[in-house]
């Protein structure tokens, strides 16, 4: 495997020095440079065309998202780790919205950025697993939440809020209260829901909603 060419991006000169000496300890990466800004980050990214790039996002001029989302969209055959100090969902899920291959906090063990690095050069990503339990939960709440437009095809959202609630055992009024609408509107979404699903009680409609992963039994 031929070296794995790197670009540091990261605004504190310590931070640069201590990565440089990590990662020039490995035989098979080299750094091939270094910027403390975003604008330097695109112009290095342009000229040196490194393999793979270590973005912090804390950046004092451009965000290390928006440098991100520049350079793959000029250069998406360059891999792009973020090493960050944030773990919140935002950063996580707008970086690799940006395109980033990697995930890795900085509080994380020199290994998993190390792992990442070559993860990255072969087309693969590497998300250190505390982050990755929370891509997962996204996924299956996504893919939840498709899944009930699907099955309740037919029925309008305010309809499917009123099925919800009704199944959860609330009463017109507090389903009105809830949603800011009249006890009479809530009643004709009631009687059109029955009619719609082909149901004829609330025990009916406490099934259904199991059935159809709306409510948990």
């Amino acid at each position: 495997m031929s070296d794995i060419r790197l670009l540091l991006v990261d605004d504190h000169e310590m931070v640069r020095t201590g990565l440089s000496i990590l990662l020039e300890n490995q035989q098979d990466i080299t750094i091939i440079g270094q910027a403390s800004n975003g604008q330097e980050a695109l112009s290095l990214a342009h000229s040196l065309h490194p393999d793979v790039i270590v973005m912090d996002i804390t950046l004092p001029d451009i965000s290390g998202i928006e440098v991100t989302r520049q350079i793959k969209r000029q250069h998406p055959e360059i891999a792009i780790i973020a090493l960050t100090i944030h773990e919140d969902e935002q950063f996580f899920f707008e970086m690799l919205q940006a395109g980033a291959e990697g995930y890795i906090p900085k509080r994380a063990a020199p290994e998993d950025l190390i792992k990442a690095v070559r993860a990255a050069h072969v087309g693969e990503v590497y998300i250190y697993p505390s982050l990755a339990k929370m891509l997962v939960a996204d996924f299956l709440n996504q893919e939840r939440q498709e899944r009930g437009k699907v099955m309740i095809e037919g029925i309008t959202a305010r309809e499917q809020e009123v099925l919800e609630m009704l199944a959860l055992g609330k009463s017109n009024e507090e389903i009105a209260e809830a949603l800011s609408i009249s006890r009479h509107t809530v009643a004709r979404h009631r009687e059109n829901l029955m009619k719609k699903l082909g149901l004829h009680n609330r025990g009916e409609l406490v099934k259904y909603a199991i059935r159809k992963g709306l409510i948990e039994p």
